[in-house]
């Protein structure tokens, strides 16, 4: 049937088998399931009102426009879909076509003859301007300038077409009969798929104009909003193969293509497809104008703007940097401020991934801190910043932006979270989830496949892991995984998100075989995180040299990259390492370089909890009174919006510092503040036993039936112990002393 279709519409554009034109110049040719869609309307047309139901009636106008847009289908799937609109319609369908594939070719040429009544009259069935209108003049003019041989061509095609749906239809009566006999079945089963892609291949022609349009579009919105309903990568490639066949300067095609290559992570294909796409897009004249500012050039600047994120993607950063100043050497020739505004973005990402491209962020980002565009690593407060996002959000809602108002609340539910306004952060991310979509997407698919959503699922999973609600993680996760699967663009943001949850239980639990071996798995999507989690896992098992080689190098690299949360990170860790080596003095410098680190940046979270190790490093060097007071003035934002392991810590540390300040204490009110201590401790247990953290219960059963000892309260004091032997024998023991470990 190839060489049919080929004959049928392409032989005036054809030679040897070659398209010397484009074949989009035809906007609409007459294939068999044409044909069967103007039987349809032609029977519509002569049913009356009192034949067809209302509700049927309905079904059919909502069923008419994806048969008119879409690709052909085989007949058994149309007489399906006309079935599940309106049976008595199907009916008369079938035995329409049936007579006119089994009769003679006039009787298809007297089809056509009396399809030009349905415009006569002075109230005619259909209007020449409507959708079903135009379509029928485009089939009764495409019919009109066939030869007689393409007409005869035509007939032969449609009666091979219904002899295939009738065959399908046969076979699946036979499906029914014999659907009790496993063996009968599963023959009839293979027989029945191999008929389908006879079938499929049968039917599928070349896509006219508009098919291909609305194919190209309807897919490139599905990748964009919702990938797991778009076509495989396969065969949504083996379609665009077909269609480029066909006309091989399809610019949008080839587009289509480089997004579908990178679904699969296909470096060369990509770049392949993306490069066709700008020369076809040049050569073709598609731009409609040739000056600098809309044609020619444009199309230049664009494709290096695109090559570079190419690049980027696949972590070619060296190419990328290249293209990048090609882009923006094109723009600056042609004064598109626009190109050079997404270009800056770029080099903001580039600036993230190379320590040597921060220097070409620093200067571009000048003439954006000239216009009074707001960072959040400049150092604003959170109403400042959040006032600034707030015009942007106006002109969004304004102009319903529905993707950047998105992308605008993930952007608020990541910054809430960088000042450490968890609360604020869980609030954003809920109304980005519930929120209704304000762009209307084809196929009923709603937008919520973005990486906004991506970003806002993530941020939830990770909200309630801290909260130790670690089974709505695990749901939102699940749901992550169902929207995002592993081939998707978005993926890796829940597997890192996922990866760093197992971590954090691992290390919870004293599992530290488990959490090394998921450091290569964290490394993997993203490599500072990886070694510093790396670092940790060491310095848990009191391997301090390797930890401190580890968090060197990585305190340098995060200061080439200013990336001052992991900065803050890293040094908190490396305090720790000091006071763990009962080395509490050397502390205190990289504490106090940490404290003013947060303090700049507003990083209010950061900032507590560097005080809470200020307070542990003083309670170590033997002054409990001051770290008492700091603890004071540090807890509060802990305990509203910190995760439930620190708010234990605090708490344990501020049990630990009551303890201490009671030594000097007279006995009655020694008793009170033991007493006090005690109260704070079970509240610690509580924070732990929520997370599984059963190395801190062990500490904290330690200290209760210390206190309990120094009270004369036996029975407390036996029980506690009780407990910490069965949590002793079943963790191990690293010689850590526990007043060294906070």
């Amino acid at each position: 049937m190839a060489s049919v279709h080929e004959s049928l519409y392409f032989n005036p554009m054809m030679t040897n088998g070659v398209v010397h034109a484009n074949v989009f110049g035809i906007k609409d040719w007459v294939t068999p399931y044409k044909i069967a869609v103007l039987v349809l309307l032609n029977e519509m047309g002569r049913t009356g009102e009192g034949a067809v139901s209302l509700m049927e009636r309905r079904r059919l106008n909502q069923l008419l426009l994806p048969l008119l847009q879409g690709p052909d289908i085989t007949l058994s799937k149309l007489y399906k879909l006309i079935e599940d609109s309106c049976p008595q319609l199907a009916n008369s369908v079938q035995i329409r076509i049936k007579l006119m594939a089994e009769g003679e070719l006039k009787d298809m040429e007297q089809f056509f003859d009396d399809l030009s009544d349905s415009f006569s009259g002075t109230e005619p069935e259909v209007h020449k301007t409507s959708v079903v209108g135009l379509f029928l003049r485009h089939m009764i003019l495409a019919y009109s300038k066939l030869s007689f041989s393409q007409v005869f061509k035509l007939y032969t095609a449609l009666q091979q077409y219904f002899q295939s749906g009738e065959k399908k239809t046969v076979e699946d009566a036979d499906m029914e009969l014999t659907g009790r006999e496993d063996g009968e079945r599963k023959m009839e089963k293979e027989d029945l798929d191999v008929s389908v892609r006879e079938e499929e291949v049968s039917c599928s022609g070349p896509l006219s104009q508009k098919q291909a349009e609305f194919f190209l579009s309807q897919q490139a919105s599905l990748l964009k909003n919702d990938e797991t309903k778009a076509l495989t990568p396969a065969s949504l490639q083996k379609e665009l193969n077909n269609l480029l066949k066909f006309n091989p300067d399809f610019a949008e095609a080839h587009y289509l293509s480089y997004l579908n290559n990178l679904r699969v992570q296909d470096v060369f294909s990509s770049t392949h497809s993306l490069l066709h796409y700008f020369d076809r897009l040049i050569l073709t004249g598609a731009e409609g104008k040739s000056n600098g500012e809309e044609g020619y050039g444009r199309s230049l600047r664009y494709a290096a703007l695109n090559l570079a994120a190419l690049h980027c993607r696949f972590g070619h950063y060296q190419q990328a940097e290249l293209a990048l100043q090609e882009a923006i050497r094109i723009a600056q020739e042609s004064n598109d401020h626009v190109c050079l505004q997404h270009c800056l973005s770029w080099l903001y990402v580039l600036g993230q991934k190379r320590a040597d491209s921060y220097v070409l962020l620093e200067h571009s980002v000048k003439k954006a801190v000239h216009f009074g565009l707001p960072r959040a690593f400049a150092g604003k407060t959170a109403n400042k910043l959040m006032d600034a996002l707030k015009d942007s959000d106006l002109l969004h809602w304004k102009h319903s932006l529905s993707e950047l108002i998105d992308i605008s609340i993930a952007q608020k539910t990541a910054i809430w979270r960088l000042y450490g306004r968890s609360t604020m952060a869980l609030q954003q991310a809920q109304m980005l989830l519930s929120m209704n979509s304000l762009e209307s997407v084809n196929s009923g698919v709603q937008q919520n496949n973005t990486e906004s959503f991506a970003v806002a699922l993530c941020h939830l999973a990770e909200l309630h892991a801290e909260q130790g609600c670690f089974a709505a993680a695990a749901e939102v996760l699940k749901h992550l995984k169902e929207r995002f699967p592993p081939n998707s663009q978005h993926a890796q943001l829940w597997m890192l998100c996922d990866q760093k949850i197992q971590f954090d239980r691992a290390m919870n639990d004293g599992k530290y075989h488990l959490a090394d071996s998921l450091v290569t798995g964290i490394t993997a999507l993203n490599s500072m995180e990886g070694v510093y989690r790396k670092a940790v896992v060491l310095q848990a098992q009191n391997q301090m040299s390797e930890a401190h080689k580890l968090l060197q190098k990585l305190l340098s690299h995060c200061q080439k990259l200013k990336n001052t949360e992991m900065v803050i990170s890293v040094l908190l860790s490396v305090a720790e390492l000091y006071w763990r080596s009962s080395c509490p003095t050397i502390a205190m410098p990289v504490l106090l370089h940490a404290l003013a680190l947060s303090k700049e940046y507003r990083l209010q979270y950061l900032a507590s909890e560097t005080v809470l190790n200020l307070a542990f490093a003083q309670l170590i060097l033997g002054i409990p009174e001051q770290a008492l007071t700091l603890l004071h003035m540090a807890i509060e934002p802990v305990l509203a919006d910190g995760a439930i392991l620190d708010k234990g810590r605090a708490m344990f540390l501020v049990a630990k510092c009551q303890v201490a300040s009671a030594a000097s204490y007279d006995p009655p009110k020694k008793a009170e503040a033991l007493e006090a201590a005690i109260e704070n401790l079970s509240e610690a247990k509580n924070y732990f036993a929520k997370v599984d953290c059963r190395e801190r219960i062990r500490d904290v059963l330690y200290f209760q039936a210390r206190l309990y000892h120094m009270l004369g309260r036996t029975q407390e004091r036996n029980r506690c112990a009780m407990l910490f032997r069965q949590l002793h024998q079943e963790l191990p023991s690293h010689g850590v002393p526990l007043i060294n470990h906070l």
